[in-house]
């Protein structure tokens, strides 16, 4: 073989072998950067949301003064909100007053009309002004019924000490009259059921 034709076989051979150890390394070159690539790609994610939950959290300060101003907001609504019910309900019993006192009132007016005729009649007749008043009375009675005012009743009551009040004691009156009403000396009401004045009275002893 010529020495020309060795020469071309050993480059062949070189560039055959060049080769080959060239493959290995870029294969493994190749490999590495796509590990790196990979495991850059698997870290960012969790970098990323490491930095968005730093980011987003606060100073304890800012939170607790945030959370200061929150109460102080929610405290001053509730109290303008109480201020307009106290308002609103002092001035619903002042109308609840006001329209009782308006029935009240209305309701006697009838009986003072009765008044000013019986005043204006000029007869002489006693039994007639007596019938008259009589009429007035009952009827003036009637009307405090209707607004809910009744008489306390003391004839042959025992004495209570939640509807009477014992202005005297009676001795001498018997066993059977011992703790009962032997007179009243003012008469007392109730209004719906409620004592409004208690009627006076004097007890068996």
């Amino acid at each position: 073989m010529k020495k020309e034709e060795i020469n071309t076989v050993d480059n062949e051979n070189e560039n055959v072998n060049g080769t080959r150890r060239d493959e290995p390394q870029a294969n493994s070159e190749n490999g590495n950067e796509n590990k790196q690539a990979t495991a850059e790609a698997v870290e960012a994610p969790e970098a990323k949301e490491a930095k968005e939950e730093a980011a987003e959290q606060k100073d304890p300060l800012d939170i607790a003064l945030t959370e200061i101003e929150e109460l102080k907001k929610q405290a001053l609504y509730k109290q303008a909100e109480f201020e307009n019910y106290r308002k609103r309900t002092l001035k619903e019993k002042a109308d609840l007053i006001f329209a009782g006192g308006e029935k009240a009132i209305t309701a006697i007016l009838p009986v003072l009309d009765d008044f000013e005729r019986a005043l204006a009649d000029k007869s002489d007749d006693a039994d007639a002004i007596r019938e008259g008043m009589q009429l007035i009375f009952q009827k003036f009675q009637k009307t405090l019924e209707g607004l809910g005012v009744k008489k306390i009743e003391t004839e042959g009551a025992d004495f209570n000490v939640d509807y009477h009040e014992s202005v005297a004691l009676v001795p001498g009156m018997g066993e059977d009259k011992k703790g009962k009403v032997i007179d009243c000396v003012q008469t007392g009401y109730t209004l719906n059921d409620k004592v409004i004045r208690f009627a006076k009275v004097a007890v068996g002893q």
